[in-house]
């Protein structure tokens, strides 16, 4: 088959595969919400095939949970769609294992294709970019569009229960009617905070449901619903309390999909740009092969592999930062977070524990405070043990992996060396096929001589010159006796410097330290990531004790007790603060803002310094409204201009790929090989 055929081919399989995964989906979303299979005490067809689905798909559940890797995979995709069945496990391990299914069939089916098209080290790079690419597109894409509608019925939901609120002036009965009249997730969401409302402990019921909220607006509209039912609403000069927190998250909701809407404008169709290079590699490879004779030994060299392989990591490292770029919640903070298999497995291995700890810096130290309060402040949820041993997996896995290309480099240029046809000067047009045996046969009998030297390093002319004497079976003149030996020579010279060399164990040694650095990059990164969510949450707490203020009675110490219900990022600081406050809240608020570090919590705190004798709550958060307006302002120009940078970021990112591929592969390997070409030119004219 031809390189059209096979690119045809692949193109209908990915686009059978496409929309299979749709109505795939789309089927299973149908029948997540309910078929009543009996019809007049009798089963159907279709009901016993959705019966015996739904039995395949709960028994490939548990067989799939025991299989490590794969019931981590399953564990993710549970956890990104369990906000869509709450209540249904059944449905929800059902939906889970659908999509993994999807995945791995889609998968399976476009790998058998890369496989017969490119086999080799590219089938392997191939087939990762394309399990990230499936992955993203089940998944990803789809999750994107069903929080962007949670979103939008949310504007519906909470406008009727400002209806349903005006009408009978209960909280209650507002969430009841409204979620029993709504459709969609948002409906069943408001349901689960009515049963937590209701329940004998609202408490307990609403730090359970805090757990599960697929999003901070219905955890506060949860948390807002609950404080007016305790202390009661109140009218103010602006109206009702209960109202306002409503107003206010709608101009939150408004604000996040007025942001999603224009993010997804401005990246629309860049990750099928990062991507279109992949299709592209073998054809261009095989053009420049047939149009310049000399680039098919810059394809069949370490550069020309180096090459291919940076072009590929390029390709997955756009894509990858392009899906990062288009997340809308910045850190997808959880509390809670529990270590992997993996952590816990190398963690009770007491020679790797020990090993670790011999490198990582002792209790005591600046470094050890250093981490450690790194990962306090980066929410990363492991223990300090765990972060050791993970470094250095991490390191001796980098090592190993430079060294295996190191040495896998070394084999093709050897093979390279052996087997690959010897060309001649030419630099346009292809070799005739009788030029081709010819070359075959010059390599077979480089190969022989060198064989029958044993290989040797530093074998002088002579000897190749005797050897070539007796191996060759045709006659040869003097001149091509002498060109050949020196061939010869050349490549033996060639093949002996195959070997680790000192440069390429320190190139391995920084590729080693670059894994064991990794961790603390990235929780660096995290940290700085966090600063928008901790924004959010400052903004959460402003609209809490903007309804906590108009209460009578109300303590400082309450309003910390509120907070930490409400608290993700800010819970630890908060929790200490409680544990200390009887024993002097002066010294317990200091330590909070210490604690925290972030100068918008420092100014709310300070507040509450001020509200504890010297004056009243109400007088202390007297201004408020104000600071609410200035943070919602303020948040959205960091929008704006995160939005604007995300753009710039994504074009040039998209398009990196594609400038790689015609430069790095096309463009800079032909001018290097005309620069050499001429060069050998220039050398023949000097001998005439």
């Amino acid at each position: 088959m031809t390189t059209k055929s096979w690119l045809i081919l692949l193109l209908g399989i990915c686009i059978s595969g496409f929309v299979i995964t749709l109505l795939t989906l789309q089927f299973f979303q149908k029948q997540g919400k309910g078929l009543s299979g009996r019809v007049s005490g009798t089963t159907t067809p279709a009901a016993n095939r959705t019966v015996r689905l739904r039995s395949f798909l709960l028994q490939s559940y548990r067989w799939g949970t025991r299989v490590p890797i794969l019931a981590s995979y399953i564990y993710l995709i549970q956890k990104r769609i369990s906000f869509r069945h709450v209540g249904d496990e059944a449905s929800l391990r059902r939906m889970t294992m659908s999509v993994v299914l999807i995945v791995a069939g889609g998968y399976g089916s476009i790998s058998i294709v890369l496989f017969f098209m490119q086999p080799g080290i590219a089938f392997v790079i191939l087939s990762v970019l394309c399990a990230v690419v499936i992955h993203s597109l089940v998944v990803d894409l789809w999750l994107n569009r069903t929080e962007k509608r949670l979103l939008v019925q949310m504007l519906d939901l909470f406008a009727d229960v400002r209806h349903r609120y005006h009408q009978h002036g209960m909280i209650e009965e507002a969430l009841y009617e409204a979620g029993e009249a709504g459709v969609g997730e948002a409906a069943d969401q408001v349901l689960l905070i009515y049963e937590a409302l209701t329940s004998p402990d609202p408490n307990e019921a609403l730090e359970r449901y805090y757990e599960i909220a697929p999003n901070r607006f219905l955890k506060a509209f949860a948390g807002i619903s609950y404080m007016v039912m305790e202390f009661g609403d109140k009218d103010r000069a602006q109206g009702s309390i209960y109202l306002k927190g409503l107003g206010n998250l709608t101009q939150e909701i408004h604000l996040e999909i007025l942001r999603r809407d224009k993010l997804d404008y401005l990246l629309k169709g860049l990750n099928m740009i990062a991507l279109a290079p992949v299709l592209f590699t073998a054809p261009i490879e095989r053009w420049a092969r047939g149009s310049f004779p000399t680039m098919d030994e810059f394809y069949r060299s370490k550069l020309g592999f180096i090459t291919k392989i940076s072009i590929y990591i390029i390709i997955i490292l756009a894509y990858l930062l392009l899906q990062r770029l288009q997340h809308y919640d910045e850190t997808r903070f959880r509390s809670g977070h529990k270590p992997s298999f993996l952590d816990r497995f190398l963690y009770n291995q007491k020679f790797i524990r020990k090993l670790a700890m011999l490198f990582a810096a002792k209790p005591g130290s600046t470094n050890y405070t250093q981490t450690v309060r790194l990962l306090r402040e980066s929410s990363a949820e492991i223990k300090y043990e765990w972060l050791v041993i993970r470094r250095l997996m991490l390191f001796v896995c980098s090592f190993a992996l430079a060294i295996g290309c190191v040495l896998l480099l070394h084999h093709i240029e050897r093979n390279h060396v052996l087997y690959d046809p010897v060309r001649d000067d030419r630099m346009f047009g292809a070799m005739a096929e009788a030029e081709l045996k010819q070359a075959a046969e010059k390599t077979a009998l480089d190969r022989e001589v060198m064989e029958r030297l044993g290989m040797k390093r530093g074998t002088s002319y002579d000897d190749v010159f005797n050897m070539l004497q007796q191996v060759s079976s045709i006659p040869l003149d003097s001149d091509k006796q002498t060109e050949t030996s020196l061939r010869i020579i050349q490549k033996l010279e060639i093949y002996n410097k195959q070997y680790l060399h000192w440069w390429e164990l320190l190139i391995a040694i920084i590729i080693g330290a670059a894994g064991y650095y990794m961790p603390i990059w990235l929780m660096m990164f995290q940290r700085k990531m966090r600063s928008m969510d901790m924004k959010h949450e400052i903004y959460q707490y402003q609209t809490v004790i903007s309804i906590l203020r108009e209460m009578d009675r109300m303590s400082v110490e309450e309003i910390l007790e509120w907070l930490n219900r409400f608290a993700v990022i800010f819970k630890r600081p908060l929790q200490k603060c409680l544990l200390h406050f009887e024993h002097g809240p002066e010294n317990a608020l200091e330590q909070l803002k210490e604690d925290a570090g972030l100068p918008e919590f420092q100014r709310l705190v300070d507040k509450l310094q001020l509200a504890l004798g010297k004056i009243s709550i109400r007088e202390a958060f007297d201004d408020l409204d104000s600071m609410m307006a200035f943070y919602f302002d303020q948040r959205k120009q960091e929008y704006t201009r995160m939005i604007d940078v995300k753009a710039s970021w994504g074009r040039m990112i998209g398009f990196a790929p594609m400038y790689a591929l015609i430069f790095l592969y096309l463009v800079i390997p032909l001018v290097g090989m005309s620069f050499l070409q001429m060069n050998i030119y220039y050398e023949q004219i000097q001998k005439l």
